[in-house]
């Protein structure tokens, strides 16, 4: 079903195991499948590889890789919803494809250190925040 609408899609974000749900006929390498998926008309595939970050596809560009932000992992529950969430928001913020995959990388791991799906959700303000070192005062 969701097949007949790729000409159509702008922006597709998919893990792994849910990109090939969105092709028709087998899949195939990852980078392969999201070239094909452009080939098909959507404009943008980010594929999300959990712990080992996301990689962005474009028409214009070439394949762009975020590795993942280090964090103390505590609960993975949300964490992929949080990186989209983040995504989709540095795109309606103008950011680029680097920023909005630094953004999807950090409040996913916002969300993969915090217990429990939305509780770790950071701020705009709280973004830099997994950047600054040990000991950092905040008020």
């Amino acid at each position: 079903m969701l097949r007949g609408w790729l000409p159509s899609v702008d922006l597709l974000i998919a893990s792994g195991d849910e990109l090939p749900l969105c092709l028709p006929g087998p899949a195939g390498d990852p980078a392969e499948d999201a070239a094909r998926l452009l080939a098909l008309g959507v404009r943008e595939v980010v594929l999300t590889h959990g712990a080992d970050g996301a990689t962005a596809f474009t028409g214009a560009d070439g394949p762009h890789h975020q590795p993942a932000v280090p964090v103390r992992a505590v609960d993975p529950v949300g964490a992929g919803d949080a990186f989209v969430a983040g995504y989709l928001s540095a795109l309606l913020d103008g950011a680029d494809l680097a920023g909005r995959l630094a953004r999807a990388a950090t409040t996913g791991a916002f969300a993969a250190a915090s217990r429990g799906d939305w509780e770790g959700a950071p701020t705009r303000a709280e973004l830099s925040l997994l950047g600054a070192p040990p000991g950092t005062v905040v008020r």
